[in-house]
């Protein structure tokens, strides 16, 4: 491991993160562990660790460290769950929750970024990951139900399809609101029963589809 990027990734953790109010030991260690550089296009290398998104190409982006880790953490992910993730995009969020579940299904909607994020999975080993290129907002219906959904970009309103196939118990962390700006929302499923908890302000890339815009 390059050791100039094992020390700004502890220190994105200690100062951007653990700093920030995440507490959660599995989630600041997964973002300690996972190359967040790997994930990021080669002119941006040098801004890997930095606290804001940065472009992926395709009009996407991969998220603040922060928003990563924060979202992350809203799941409440113990080890045994089953996630589906809307919007694979570089696939770094995606490897962080490859190694915080025991399975993890993404979709994205953009061929080339979803060939490209599975590519990089599988050269870092993790074999618990299912992407597939499809609508996203419809959620992966053939291998519901999910224990916990996450969505990483912003949509008008929760999409109906993702609740429905949201586990009992379950929770789905999506950003809703305008296409400019949006609230982090968790929504919690008791039985047929749905909760939901404002958690912060953000600004995420439209969630495009028949469910969002």
């Amino acid at each position: 491991m390059n050791e100039d990027y094992e020390s700004l990734r502890l220190r994105m953790v200690e100062r951007q993160i653990r700093a920030r109010g995440v507490r959660d030991e599995r989630v600041l260690e997964a973002m300690r562990k996972v190359p967040r550089h790997v994930f990021v296009p080669p002119d941006l290398v040098d801004e890997a660790y930095e606290d804001h998104p940065l472009s992926i190409g395709k009009g996407q982006t991969i998220s603040q460290p922060y928003m990563v880790a924060l979202m992350t953490e809203a799941l409440e992910l113990e080890g045994n769950e089953k996630v589906l993730e809307v919007g694979t995009g570089s696939g770094y969020q995606t490897a962080i929750l490859a190694e915080l579940a025991r399975e993890v299904y993404s979709i994205e909607r953009i061929p080339e970024l979803a060939r490209e994020a599975e590519r990089r999975l599988e050269d870092l080993g993790y074999t618990n990951v299912h992407i597939k290129v499809g609508n996203g907002t419809l959620g992966w219906p053939e291998e519901a139900p999910f224990d916990a959904i996450m969505v990483t970009a912003g949509a008008p309103k929760v999409p109906g399809p993702l609740k429905a196939q949201l586990a009992d118990g379950g929770r789905l962390v999506i950003p809703v609101g305008s296409e400019f700006h949006q609230i982090l929302y968790r929504v919690k499923r008791q039985k047929d029963t749905f909760s939901e908890e404002a958690l912060t302000s953000c600004v995420f890339v439209p969630l495009v589809g028949e469910e969002g815009w």
